[in-house]
């Protein structure tokens, strides 16, 4: 894990936020050069704290869809069960996010399908494997409130960087 200063958060802030920007527009953003805005970029690249870009995608805007939240719990506890669960998981594109879960449930599954009737079918589809579901409880999203906001990371790292040195800010 590399260490982290203010400007790589504020590096990444804008990236989580504005993934198109272009890297002089970052580097002004931050009040910092492009070259060296560039090598902390490359830096944070190679060391996968940022893992990709990708666009946000106005559903709405494509036509009718739903989005669908699943909680899922397997029968059998045993590792060789969460295993083939989440291989086959991966394999839906209709599942556009899974987490494995405490508090009595397993997983949490965000689905998105051209309606209703697609996405039972798609459940149909996932219980047919044989997968040691035991149970799902299904909650369709009625509309989005808040998404795509980027992330607390003021809030995530607070307290865990020192201070800026002045050669950090003069970068």
């Amino acid at each position: 894990m590399i260490k982290l200063d203010n400007r790589d958060l504020d590096i990444l802030k804008v990236l989580s936020r504005e993934g198109r920007i272009s890297k002089a527009d970052l580097a002004k953003r931050i009040n910092l050069s492009p070259s060296p805005c560039w090598k902390r970029l490359e830096r944070l690249e190679s060391a996968g704290i940022i893992e990709g870009y990708s666009a946000n995608i106005s559903l709405k805007n494509l036509g009718p869809h739903v989005t669908v939240f699943v909680t899922v719990e397997l029968e059998h506890h045993r590792a060789e069960y969460f295993q083939k669960f989440e291989r086959a998981i991966r394999e839906y594109e209709a599942v556009t996010a899974c987490w494995a879960i405490g508090g009595g449930l397993d997983y949490l599954m965000q689905i998105v399908a051209r309606d209703i009737d697609a996405y039972q079918r798609f459940m149909d589809a996932l219980l047919d494997r044989e997968l040691s579901v035991v149970r799902y409880f299904t909650y369709v999203v009625t509309k989005p409130v808040k998404q795509n906001a980027g992330l607390p990371l003021d809030d995530l790292y607070a307290g865990l960087l020192g201070t800026e040195s002045d050669a950090d800010r003069s970068e």
